[in-house]
């Protein structure tokens, strides 16, 4: 636990992946020539002088102060005997520059006291997991060809006790309704926006001030520990919102940390994000590195956590960023790319994929960066996936349109795979399409209420089928029809009501097609497992490909009527002879459809189409997704 001079070598180089095992606060038991006690180090190269205060010694600066280490690294500390677990600290620091005395956070906290307070808390992180099972099979159920259906959800707002003041439940509340709902709806992974610490709630976490501390909202660090164990225990993957690009300027967090812009760039024109009213890291500073690859780590290692999902990668990207023309400075070649983010992001997708292969980091990247998901050493980024930002905007317009104008947009619907497989994509339906005047995503669908709840059918029954891992916000899945509040629960008593019910069932059972069958999942990162069959009637709206599996009979055939008008005796070409079943069929009347289908089956005849040797003869009812499979 004390720094070594390999530590030190390493935090110079800004490639130290464990500096939270020796920066922050850690309890010691008593010792050859030491008592119990707790081990206190921060960097604050530029402070004057740091002591720690807390509730153990009435928050005086005189107290108990730190020593700067003999090498110049910047780094303070001291052992102060007899505090344990539950003291509370800061760091006093009085700076270099004149005049300017602030009390800190612990940047390296694993724990903190609960908004609006601020106080960082010693503690330590045992635990006695039970997911060993989980964690053997993980990398069977994380690997990029098995299947990814992801519910993204909110801590606060998944549910709330109305009877106590509608507050939120805590983390060991949550993990046995959240996992019972999840288990039965057939998700893979849960994905939660960030749990870090944040002082402001409304920011759902996107502001974060503890990067090592989960919110003490819902409980402690072990409460979020059971959480995660107790979903492990059930099949659950967990994935983490993981924010790298921007931290708030609340006085007691990084921000200014020593009297300077420690963490972030002095400059506004490469420090400040005007758009969220932050402080930008300085990935250029090995400190810096140090501190967000550590954190990266921390969550795989002390939380067992399976994937990270990188939020604003594109804001760490671009120098530009958000930004006119003379509000940003170009890089060393008069470019626009942050040449110090990209190396940063390709060290931290390295680091994870060496120590834990088993894991995935995910970019929300929203650009036409080349190569997000492809390995370093071919010259990409490094993630293992990405979100599809593109399909999801070309999706979502594409079915708010009238379906009688659909015809002259139809490119919005088949674009999309002419990219498919430039990366690993995630296709996202996320709460950023549910907030802020959005709507709900039933609101977004054209038409009265039945076309309403028949076009969501279709548009899910799109994407389970289109190649990609899913993603589903919380909600959607009964079709919430609110927007999002992140004050307030779900709307679950929707579900009392058979529409919402029907669209309950239809993702149900997408979910459970989707994971028991390969041609679905296995080959959703090539090129080689879909094949257009028609993507081309723009005057009928309707599109038919193919999915396949490795083996020769593992096919899925799904076409999609995205107008109100039912296609009759609709000739659809197929490359197998005989009994072709429906799997699926989003009108059927359990799924509040009209039940118009093809009677479980259908005959391939020898009459060749659309290239094909043989034939079917389909009924495609109307704003309808069908799927097949040969017998």
């Amino acid at each position: 636990m004390l720094l070594t001079e390999h530590d030190i070598y390493l935090f110079r180089e800004g490639t130290h992946g464990r500096a939270y095992e020796k920066l922050g606060s850690h309890t010691l038991p008593a010792g050859e020539g030491h008592p119990a006690g707790t081990r206190f180090a921060v960097w604050a190269p530029n402070a004057a002088s740091v002591s720690v205060i807390g509730d153990f010694n009435g928050w005086n600066g005189l107290a108990h102060p730190l020593a700067p280490r003999p090498d110049s690294s910047g780094i303070w500390e001291a052992f102060v005997p007899g505090l344990g677990v539950g003291t509370l600290y800061k760091y006093h620091i009085i700076s270099r520059q004149e005049g300017y005395t602030v009390d800190k956070s612990d940047p390296f906290a694993f724990h903190c006291e609960t908004p609006p307070r601020t106080a960082s808390v010693v503690w330590d992180l045992a635990y006695a997991w039970g997911d060993a099972e989980w964690l053997a099979r993980r990398p069977e159920r994380n690997a990029l060809t098995a299947p990814w259906s992801i519910y993204e959800l909110h801590l606060g707002s998944f549910r709330r006790v109305p009877g106590e003041g509608n507050r939120p439940l805590t983390y060991r509340e949550l993990a046995e309704p959240l996992a019972a709902h999840v288990t039965d709806m057939g998700f893979t992974h849960v994905e939660l926006l960030p749990v870090m610490e944040h002082p402001f709630y409304g920011s759902w976490g996107y502001q974060v001030t503890g990067y090592f501390a989960p919110t003490s909202r819902y409980g402690t660090p072990q409460d979020f520990m059971y959480f995660v164990d107790y979903l492990h225990q059930r099949g659950i993957g967990v994935i983490l919102d993981w924010v790298p690009s921007h931290f708030p300027a609340d006085q007691h967090g990084l921000a200014f940390f020593d009297g300077t812009h420690l963490y972030e760039h002095a400059d506004p024109r490469q420090g400040h994000h005007p758009d969220w009213k932050s402080s930008i890291f300085n990935y250029g500073r090995s400190e810096v590195r140090n501190f967000l690859l550590s954190s990266a780590l921390f969550w795989l290692e002390a939380y067992h956590i399976d994937a990270l999902r990188v939020d604003a990668v594109a804001s760490m990207l671009y120098l530009d960023y958000a930004r006119r023309e003379g509000e940003w400075i170009p890089n060393r070649y008069g470019g626009r790319e942050n040449l110090e983010a990209v190396e940063f992001v390709k060290q931290m997708n390295l680091a994870v994929y060496r120590d834990h292969p088993d894991t995935h980091t995910i970019a929300e990247e929203s650009t036409a960066w080349p190569m997000v998901s492809r390995p370093t050493y071919l010259g990409g980024l490094g993630f293992g996936m990405k979100w599809n930002m593109g399909w999801m905007h070309d999706t979502l317009k594409y079915f708010a349109a009238d379906p009688v104008f659909r015809k002259f947009h139809h490119g919005q619907i088949t674009f999309s795979l002419w990219y498919a497989f430039s990366e690993n994509f995630v296709l996202p339906l996320s709460h950023d399409e549910v907030v802020h005047g959005k709507g709900s995503l039933i609101g977004k669908m054209a038409g009265d209420e039945w076309q309403r709840f028949a076009n969501l059918r279709l548009l899910y029954g799109y994407l389970w089928t289109h190649p990609g891992k899913k993603l589903l916000f919380m909600g959607g899945e009964f079709a919430q029809t609110s927007e999002w509040q992140h004050e307030e629960s779900l709307d679950w008593h929707l579900l009392e009501f058979a529409p919402h019910q029907g669209i309950r069932q239809w993702v149900r059972d997408l979910n459970r097609l989707y994971r028991t069958t390969p041609a679905l999942h296995q080959r959703d990162f090539s090129a080689d497992g879909f094949e257009w069959i028609d993507c081309d009637n723009a005057d009928d709206s309707v599109i038919v490909y193919l999915r396949r599996g490795h083996g020769p009979r593992e096919m899925v055939l799904v076409a999609c009527n995205f107008t109100p008008v039912p296609r009759e005796h609709y000739r659809v070409g197929v490359p197998l002879a005989g009994k072709w079943l429906e799997r699926l069929n989003s009108d059927a009347r359990e799924y509040g459809g009209g039940g118009i289908g093809n009677l479980g089956a259908t005959d391939a005849q020898p009459h060749p189409s659309h290239g094909r040797p043989y034939s079917l003869t389909l009924r495609l009812p109307p704003l309808t997704a069908v799927v097949l499979t040969p017998e």
